[in-house]
């Protein structure tokens, strides 16, 4: 049988996917409207624990530069380093493609927290 998956999102663009006792966090959709086509990406060097609000990436795209913190604190299990040398995968709608990190030891109460929809994508039309 299946590991049930539950998506919350951050504030700051991120989608957060549980499956089983392992989280996994990448750019959401709205995070690809409001930074545009990414085109660097930066991972810190090492990690081992991560708390929320702690950057996990910078990034620089169309629209912005910026970096993005961590929706929940937790233990990190794997890094998406590839997307440094082809942050264009950060662009791709496919979660497989575009996670950033995977952690374990959350908070069930802290992810639990985080919106069960996104934020609405702006749209300029003045």
């Amino acid at each position: 049988m299946a590991e049930e998956t539950m998506i919350r999102y951050s504030k700051n663009g991120l989608w957060i996917e549980k499956t089983g006792d392992t989280y996994r966090f990448g750019l959401s959709e709205k995070g690809q409207d409001d930074i545009g086509e990414v085109m660097f990406a930066e991972l810190p060097d090492v990690m081992e624990a991560l708390k929320a609000d702690e950057t996990v990436i910078g990034v620089e795209g169309a629209k912005a530069v910026t970096e993005l913190t961590a929706p929940v604190s937790g233990k990190v299990v794997r890094v998406h380093k590839e997307v440094e040398d082809q942050p264009e995968l950060l662009n791709s709608p496919d979660k497989d493609d575009n996670w950033i990190m995977e952690l374990t030891d959350v908070s069930e109460e802290e992810f639990s927290n985080l919106p069960e929809e996104m934020d609405p994508i702006s749209t300029d039309e003045d």
